[in-house]
């Protein structure tokens, strides 16, 4: 039953169109593992198993009549707490909006159903979002399945710990500071934070407006890179409940071998593990194999674009949670009522700190874009550190220490910078557990993204799944 789960949402689709597999078995299965793993993992919040089996009975009876069938006909998703599915808890882990229900499809949702695909249930989160781990006070922790004493990161950890174990084909999760990124890096899937507005936000919570229209997006996590393509071409395009949207066509490159790659496995702050080096230098020699053009390049203004990212996301973002959770401080998890900590320590933004933050900001944008002529994708880590015990703050890294806000400035970088970014699997730690690389490239270049990704996975083998069972 395992292994039928863990063929990749494509391979799925395919034998469900040539009627070698029904969407009825395969939905069962489905089910099945999470009932059998869902207890060690805590990945799922809610699981809609009446729901799940009508749509099942619902495809298999289209491809019998032999119905026009979308590209994800029968293929069992899960999906993040925070977007919206009509009918299920839409709480984003807090007990400030305990039992609200989303009376609405999201329209990645919509999307979603509209090419087939069957929504299994919704996946765990941390308090608002706000922690690269995945626990809270409503349904608590959610665990990793390469080891369950490990996070299997924040905050789209649930979407990970589901999608990794075989508890779902696919699914989607959301990104501000490396959301998507760090979940996948830790779970050993693959995930996209594409540019924003590229898939529509609408429907997320909290919503994407303001200064969070220009870091938080949505995006596909899989076990391929190829399922994360198809996902995208999915739920991709324009919708006019996102602010940051635009009608940009989809269009592959011909031929990835025309580019060219900079890489870098450090920053020259944050020191990452011997083993992470060792997956970015694996990364690129692959690439190289598959006849890209690798070279040494590290953009000149990433420190400044983790600080940046930080004004926006710590200190703005304390400024818009502070009204609405100041009086119920004691129904707070403690990873929110940490952040909070975190954030007290700051200036609150005057309107002057703001307009200079977002002024900053699009000027670096400038610079980097400027230096990435030469360069059109970047192949660097996605953090520090691959997976870490339930509630470690600092680990030591080349005899430094590595503090938890300055782990995850990989991916924080891309968020300010408004750049697409996908993780890949590529090495493991001497603890067995995985370590991505990550793939990133100017906005909307999405599909350079993941043409690159696909030549690495390609390039790298087969993908490992983990030993939950």
């Amino acid at each position: 039953m395992g292994e039928l789960t863990y063929l990749s949402a494509i391979s799925m689709a395919e034998h469900i169109r040539l009627k070698k597999l029904s969407p009825v078995e395969l939905v069962e299965a489905h089910l099945a593992r999470i009932e059998k793993l869902n207890p060690k993992l805590n990945a799922f919040v809610q699981i809609d198993t009446d729901g799940a089996r009508r749509q099942a009975r619902s495809a298999e009876t289209a491809v019998m009549r032999g119905e026009k069938l979308g590209p994800l006909h029968g293929v069992p998703v899960s999906i993040k707490s925070s977007i919206a599915v009509r009918g299920f808890r839409h709480e984003v882990g807090t007990k400030l909006r305990d039992g609200l229900v989303a009376e609405a499809d999201a329209t990645l949702v919509e999307r979603l159903r509209s090419a087939g695909a069957i929504v299994l249930g919704i996946t765990n989160t941390p308090e608002f979002l706000m922690a690269w781990e995945t626990d809270n006070r409503l349904y608590g922790r959610t665990n990793n399945p390469w080891d369950l004493s490990t996070t299997a990161g924040g905050s789209s950890g649930g979407e990970a710990a589901a999608i990794a174990s075989g508890c779902s084909a696919g699914g989607v999760g959301s990104d501000g500071g490396g959301s998507i990124r760090v979940p996948a890096h830790f779970s050993g899937i693959c995930g996209l934070k594409p540019t924003p507005g590229r898939i529509p936000s609408t429907g997320h919570f909290p919503t994407s407006v303001g200064p969070f229209a220009l870091l938080g997006v949505v995006g596909p996590m899989a076990r391929t890179v190829d399922d994360l393509k198809v996902l995208f071409e999915v739920m991709q395009g324009w919708d006019d409940g996102d602010t940051s949207a635009a009608p940009v066509p989809v269009c592959w490159p011909e031929d990835a071998k025309k580019l060219r790659v900079g890489y870098f496995e450090h920053d020259g702050r944050t020191p990452v593990t011997v083993e992470t080096r060792s997956a970015v230098q694996q990364a690129a020699d692959l690439l190289r194999k598959g006849g890209l053009t690798v070279e040494r390049f590290l953009p000149d203004g990433l420190e400044q674009a983790q600080r940046l990212w930080w004004q926006f996301f710590g200190v703005a973002g304390a400024m818009l949670l502070g009204p609405m959770t100041e009086k119920c401080q004691d129904d707070l998890s403690p990873l929110l009522r940490e952040f909070q900590r975190w954030t007290q320590a700051e200036t609150p933004h005057t309107a002057q700190t703001l307009l200079d933050t977002w002024i900053l900001r699009d000027v670096l944008r400038m610079q980097i874009f400027e230096q990435m002529r030469d360069y059109s994708v970047l192949l660097c880590p996605v953090a520090a550190v691959p997976a870490f015990c339930h509630g470690e703050r600092t680990w030591l890294v080349d005899g430094q220490t590595v503090r938890y806000l300055d782990a995850w400035s990989y991916c924080e970088w891309f968020n300010l910078l408004g750049m697409p970014a996908a993780v890949v699997p590529v090495g493991q730690s001497p603890k067995g557990l995985p370590i991505g690389v990550q793939i990133v490239a100017r906005p909307w270049e999405e599909e350079i993204v993941l043409t690159v990704a696909a030549e690495l996975e390609r390039h790298r083998g087969p993908w490992k799944k983990p030993p939950i069972d």
